[in-house]
């Protein structure tokens, strides 16, 4: 089940978040941006959706509208809830609310260390637009056109 996120939830997040991020630590040499979030801030805004299994949050997503396009801040699915098609889910649901906010395009970085996401994006429709150091951080950008859609 995918719900927008609550107050309630923020702990969570950050726990989705360490689980799901930890193992890029050693790869880029610090925390990745998604581990020192502000999820408060992200699920006051209206921001966040989480995915759910039987009523445990093991999923987030988070999105911020743009005037020309949707930024999909964050992505992050929990190790163990990995491979059941919850990221492909919370995807589809990103393309839902860019349509339903009339924005033609969806926008994402990934750190250039996290390979396994330089793979994934491309199966689900991203194109890599460039790649730039952006706060200290190597980052490879991607966009998804949904105007043909």
């Amino acid at each position: 089940m995918i719900r927008a996120a609550e107050a309630a939830d923020a702990a969570r997040l950050r726990a989705v978040a360490k689980g799901a991020y930890e193992g890029y630590v050693d790869r880029i040499g610090r925390a990745p941006a998604p581990m020192t979030a502000d999820y408060d801030a992200a699920v006051r805004d209206g921001q966040v959706w989480v995915a759910t299994q039987q009523d445990e949050v093991v999923g987030l997503l988070v999105l911020i509208a743009r005037p020309d396009h949707l930024l999909l801040e964050n992505i992050a699915v929990l190790p163990s809830a990995q491979k059941r098609g919850i990221g492909a889910r919370l995807l589809g649901l990103a393309e839902d609310q860019a349509r339903q906010l009339h924005l033609g395009q969806i926008r994402l970085c990934t750190n250039e260390a996290m390979t396994e996401n330089l793979a994934y994006y491309p199966r689900h429709g991203y194109i890599e637009t460039h790649r730039a150091e952006q706060d200290g951080f190597r980052r490879v950008f991607f966009v998804k056109d949904l105007s043909g859609l």
